[in-house]
C-alpha cells in the first residue's frame, strides 16, 4: 500500500509541482493577496513589506551555499570519499539502501542539520554508485525525510531559541520564579514528548521507506553521469621547473597552517561556549576539515569550484522567501493564522492546533527561527491563559515546521543541488512520509 501510494504521489507531483523557483514566485503572489485581503494591510504598504524584506537572508542564504560547498568540497577528499565508501558497502539490495540512507541522516540531523542535509546526501549518492537497481530519486528523497528529525535534536533553533535570554518573546514569560523569561531545555529538548516523537521518528523512517521500495523491478534509471566519481583534485609539480607561485599554489605546508589556524579557533570556541554548535561552526569544520583533507590550496579550491555549481537554486530562491517572511510577519497574516487555531483550542488541545497552524505557515516561512518571531507572540500567552505547557507548545511549532518541510521544497534543495535531481524526483516520496508520519507528531503531543 504505501509503495503504491508514493508511486501515485510522485505521480501527482510530477504533474502539478513546479521548479522550487516557480513554487517560491508563485507563493509570493498568494501571501500578498492573503494579507490584503485578511489584513488591514494596503498594496503599496505589502510591496514596500517585500522590498524591505528581500534581501534579509542574505547572511542566511550565504551559510547555506556555503554548507552545500563546504560539505561537498569535504566529500569529494580522498578520506570521506573512502567513509563513504564503506558505510554504502553496508548496503547490499535497494531496501537496505533506502533505509541506511534514512537512519544515518536521521542520526546526522539531530547531531547537526546542516550537517545532516550534505550528508545524507552525499551518503545517497555514494549508496547509488553501489547497488544495482537502485531509485537514486528514492535515495535522494530518503536524504530529505531523514531531517524531519532536525527540529528536537541538538541544534534545533525552537527549542534554543527559547532557552536562550533576551530572545523575541523572552518577554512574556518573565516572571519571580523565571525573571529571564526563559523555557530551559529540559522542558523542551529533553522533555518527554520530544524523546518519544524523535525516537519513534527514528525508528519508523528507515521501516517506512522500507515499503516504498518498488518490487517489480520498474525503477527509474538514472543518469549515469550524476554518478560519475568526482575527479582528482590533486596536481603534481615537477619541482625542477614548478615557479614559486605554483609551489605555494600547491603547497601542503599552508594547508596545514590554515588547517591549525581553524583547529585552535574551534578549540577556544568550545571551551568558551560548551557544545554548541551552530551553522557557523558546522561550515569553520567542514571547510577546515576540507582544506587539510584535500593537502593543498589549489586542490580545495578546484574542489569548491567544482561544487559552487550546485548552489544556483539557493542563490536566487532565499531572497523571495525573505520578502515571502516580512510580508507574513509585518501585515499581521501569521499572527492572524496563529489565532484562529488558538481560538478553537483547549488546554489539552492547544499543542496539537500549534502544530497544525505552524505546518501552514511554514509554506511562507521555512524557517525555525522565523516560525518562533512570527507565531511566538501569540502562542505563548494564549498557552499561559489556557493552562498549557509551555515547553510542549513550543515544540509543537517546531514539529509543524519540520513536519510540513516534506511538502516545501526550501530546505531540499541542498540535497537536490548535491544530487543533480529536481524536486519533482523526491516530493512524492516526501509527501508520503508527511502522511504516515503524523500519527506520531499527535500522539507525542497529547498523551506525552
Amino acid at each position: 500500500m504505501i509503495s503504491r501510494l508514493s508511486r501515485h504521489t510522485t505521480n501527482l507531483v510530477s504533474k502539478y509541482l513546479p521548479d522550487p523557483l516557480i513554487f517560491a514566485l508563485l507563493l509570493t503572489f498568494i501571501i500578498f493577496f492573503m494579507a490584503w485581503g485578511l489584513t488591514d494591510s494596503q498594496p503599496l504598504g505589502l510591496v514596500k513589506m517585500w522590498g524591505d524584506g528581500f534581501w534579509n537572508l542574505l547572511a542566511f542564504g550565504m551559510q547555506m551555499a556555503l554548507i552545500v560547498v563546504t560539505g561537498h568540497a569535504l566529500a569529494s577528499s580522498p578520506p570521506v570519499k573512502s567513509v563513504l565508501v564503506s558505510i554504502a558497502s553496508l548496503a547490499k539490495t535497494p531496501t537496505q539502501a533506502a533505509m541506511l540512507v534514512t537512519f544515518v541522516g536521521c542520526i546526522a540531523c539531530i547531531l547537526n542539520w546542516g550537517f545532516g542535509l550534505v550528508v545524507g546526501a552525499m551518503l545517497a549518492k555514494e549508496v547509488a554508485r553501489q547497488v544495482k537497481n537502485v531509485d537514486y530519486g528514492l535515495l535522494i528523497a530518503c536524504a530529505y525525510i531523514a531531517f524531519m528529525t532536525w527540529g528536537g535534536g541538538l541544534s534545533g533553533s525552537m527549542p534554543l531559541m527559547a532557552a536562550t535570554p533576551g530572545n523575541p518573546v523572552a518577554h512574556l514569560m518573565v516572571s519571580d520564579s523565571n525573571p529571564q523569561g526563559i523555557i530551559p531545555i529540559s522542558q523542551t529538548m529533553f522533555s518527554a514528548s520530544n524523546i518519544f516523537i524523535t525516537g519513534m521518528l527514528i525508528i519508523c523512517l528507515p521501516l517506512l521507506v522500507r515499503f516504498m521500495v518498488r518490487t517489480d523491478g520498474k525503477v527509474n534509471v538514472v543518469n549515469p553521469e550524476l554518478l560519475a566519481p568526482e575527479p582528482d583534485f590533486q596536481r603534481k609539480l615537477d619541482r625542477k621547473t614548478a615557479t614559486i607561485a605554483e609551489k605555494l599554489e600547491e603547497s601542503k605546508l599552508l594547508s596545514l597552517l590554515v588547517g591549525a589556524l581553524g583547529i585552535s579557533y574551534l578549540l577556544i570556541y568550545f571551551y568558551h561556549s560548551g557544545f554548541n554548535i551552530t551553522i557557523n561552526t558546522v561550515n569553520l569544520i567542514f571547510l577546515t576539515a576540507g582544506v587539510l583533507l584535500h593537502r593543498t590550496p589549489m586542490a580545495y579550491m578546484r574542489a569548491v569550484s567544482n561544487a559552487a555549481r550546485s548552489t544556483a537554486g539557493i542563490i536566487i530562491q532565499f531572497p523571495f522567501y525573505a520578502g515571502i517572511q516580512l510580508m507574513m510577519e509585518h501585515s499581521g497574516l501569521g499572527g492572524l493564522i496563529t489565532e484562529f487555531f488558538i481560538n478553537i483550542a483547549s488546554k489539552d488541545t492547544f499543542p496539537i492546533w500549534t502544530f497544525f497552524s505552524s505546518g501552514i505557515i511554514n509554506f511562507a516561512v521555512p524557517s525555525g527561527g522565523g516560525h518562533w518571531v512570527i507565531q511566538g507572540p501569540f502562542v505563548i500567552p494564549a498557552a499561559q491563559a489556557l493552562g498549557a505547557d509551555l515547553g510542549k507548545s513550543t515544540m509543537a511549532i517546531a514539529y509543524g515546521e519540520q513536519w510540513m518541510n516534506m511538502l516545501q521544497p526550501f530546505w531540499a534543495l541542498p540535497a537536490l543541488a548535491i544530487a543533480g535531481l529536481g524536486v519533482r524526483d523526491i516530493m512524492g516520496y516526501c509527501m508520503t512520509a508527511l502522511i504516515f508520519t503524523t500519527p506520531i507528531f499527535l500522539i507525542g503531543l497529547y498523551f506525552f
